[in-house]
């Protein structure tokens, strides 16, 4: 380790003068030749630690005998206790095991449990298996993109979410290129709408439209929350602005609503965030129910999943727009997937990590640089998040002021 440590310092002021960009990739290679922890090495889980995260979030370090620690985000949004329970009760199983062992401990978490899937089983694993990932990384002191087979690209192109005319200026002034917005709405969307209210909500899309002109992409996501009735009327009625895509046109449990919706737009439409492994993003392949798949890192299956339903839509000439809403280590872990496979498109974020990384992501041109540093690429900046330890966040409960119904979210 000391050597290791010897030689880095040697890297850095032979590079110094030559950009950082090629200091990281000398740095990385260096890494390689002299991985902190030999294969051979005797590497076991000694505990998994869980922490809730302001505003929402729900962070865990996987820690080892060697010191290396792996982080994850295994979170339901609204359900975070719950989670951390989940977490809790699969930690008996990791405990004295290899984590370098990442795809066979996903095998048993998901098998053994025999009550398979669902959101919160599933977002457990998934912020365990990212954990696993970064500590193979760190154990061999490279990427995990590198563990994928190496980089299918040099950035990776994000979006950032925008709403209003203001909201887009500000995104953009911070080098932004793409955006997601939803349909406009003066109140909550009814099963059959009123020609004003679909008016109204792709007039207020061709306001950004307008704003930003040809050049700058703007998906639109009706979140599930649309009737299919009213998503066909809509859809037509955005076409004209060209949406980057559409997301979640109807609740995500009838794919064979979102096929016959999918064949009646030149739209694309995309699907994925409440779809869970590669059994449930199977049927939206085969059904042809959408060509943008979203699946998220927190939610599907992790790194170890998401992989393979990438795979298997490149098989359908499907796109990847990995969903993220949630905080900077599920970032990193998409990123990770986007720098590993053909088919990626964009890649969705909330937060880039300031005042949780000690070196939060950068957006230039809309495009992220790819991590040189091994594992997840990232660092938390424990001092930075002490006062944002714990939340008692709960999912917004939303009924219809006119006749008090319960309206989705």
């Amino acid at each position: 380790m000391a050597e290791f440590a010897s030689r880095r310092s040697v890297l850095a002021g032979a590079f110094a003068t030559m950009g950082l960009g090629v200091f990281r990739r000398a740095e990385a290679a260096a890494q390689v030749k002299d991985p902190p922890v030999s294969p051979k090495d005797n590497l076991k889980i000694t505990r998994l630690e869980t922490f809730l995260v302001k505003p929402r979030w729900l962070f865990l370090k996987v820690h080892t005998n060697a010191g290396i620690v792996g982080l994850g985000e295994p979170i339901v949004e609204g359900r975070a206790r719950t989670c951390q329970a989940a977490v809790a009760e699969i930690e008996p199983y990791l405990i004295g095991k290899d984590p370098r062992r990442v795809v066979h401990h996903w095998q048993a978490i998901y098998r053994h449990a025999f009550y398979r899937g669902g959101p919160v089983l599933t977002s457990a694993l998934s912020g365990i298996d990212q954990a696993l990932w970064d500590i193979k990384g760190k154990a061999l002191g490279v990427p995990v993109y590198e563990l994928l087979g190496g980089p299918t690209r040099n950035r990776v192109r994000v979006y950032a979410h925008a709403r209003t005319p203001e909201q887009i200026k500000k995104k953009l002034a911070q080098g932004f290129t793409a955006f997601k917005t939803g349909p406009a709405k003066r109140r909550p969307a009814r099963y059959v709408e009123t020609p004003a209210q679909i008016a109204y909500a792709a007039e207020k899309f061709r306001e950004l439209r307008e704003l930003v002109g040809d050049d700058i992409d703007i998906g639109c996501d009706f979140h599930g929350a649309i009737s299919p009735a009213t998503a066909k009327l809509l859809i037509k009625a955005l076409e004209p602005y060209n949406p980057m895509f559409i997301e979640e046109p109807i609740n995500c449990q009838n794919h064979d609503i979102m096929a016959e919706i999918a064949r009646g737009t030149h739209l694309p439409i995309a699907t994925g965030e409440r779809v869970f492994t590669k059994w449930g993003f199977r049927e939206v392949l085969e059904k042809r129910a959408a060509t943008i798949l979203q699946p998220d890192l927190c939610h599907a299956g992790g790194i170890t999943e998401c992989r393979l339903i990438a795979g298997m839509a490149e098989a359908y000439y499907a796109a990847i727009a990995p969903h993220n809403p949630l905080g900077p280590i599920s970032l990193a872990a998409g990123v990770q997937l986007a720098a590993s496979i053909p088919n990626f498109l964009i890649q969705e974020q909330v937060s880039l990590g300031e005042g949780y990384l000690k070196q939060p992501f950068r957006v230039r041109d809309g495009y992220l640089d790819l991590p040189a540093g091994p594992g997840l690429g990232i660092e938390l900046d424990e001092d930075a998040l002490e006062d944002k330890i714990g939340h008692d966040w709960r999912n917004p409960e939303t009924y219809d002021p006119e006749d008090g119904s319960v309206v989705d979210w």
